[in-house]
């Protein structure tokens, strides 16, 4: 019994790991934190094969640089935020279902079609994008590594 245990633990664990994986490659292209998810499903996988253990660090390196690069300046906070804001508001619109307005070129049913579930991984998306920005900002612009970077630099 055990074994039937420890070997449900590991299908889910792995199962976990890939579906992470495959939504953060999904999200290179798609509205989401990509590079996370990648990391993550990478981090999870790791575990159980060599060939994630190599590919974790560089994902981590790469999520971290765009991260701190995303919080540089105003213009890119600003819009990385608006458009967080965009995408959650979609997601709102995304569930409360209105009417095809009279442009749409094609059938009704082809309006917003998915329902509550699109609108909530747009709003989820949004969420989380939301909280990547802040994250970011505390830490890269915040003070937390650029006061150790400042106890790093030698002395002239």
């Amino acid at each position: 019994m055990a074994d039937a245990k420890s070997g449900l633990r590991r299908l889910a664990v792995e199962g976990l790991g890939w579906v992470l994986t495959v939504a953060g490659v999904a999200a290179l292209v798609l509205p989401g934190p990509g590079l996370l998810l990648l990391f993550a499903g990478l981090a999870v996988l790791s575990n159980q094969y060599d060939w994630a253990a190599k590919r974790v660090e560089p994902v981590k390196k790469k999520a971290f640089e765009t991260a701190e690069q995303s919080v540089q300046t105003t213009p890119r906070i600003l819009g990385s935020t608006v458009g967080a804001l965009l995408l959650g508001a979609v997601g709102v619109l995304w569930i409360v279902q209105p009417a095809a307005p009279g442009w749409w070129p094609v059938r009704d049913s082809w309006w917003l079609f998915g329902g509550w579930a699109v609108g909530a991984t747009l709003i989820l998306s949004a969420l989380i994008a939301l909280g990547m920005i802040v994250y970011s900002f505390r830490r890269f612009r915040g003070g937390q590594d650029r006061d150790r970077q400042i106890e790093l630099r030698p002395v002239d």
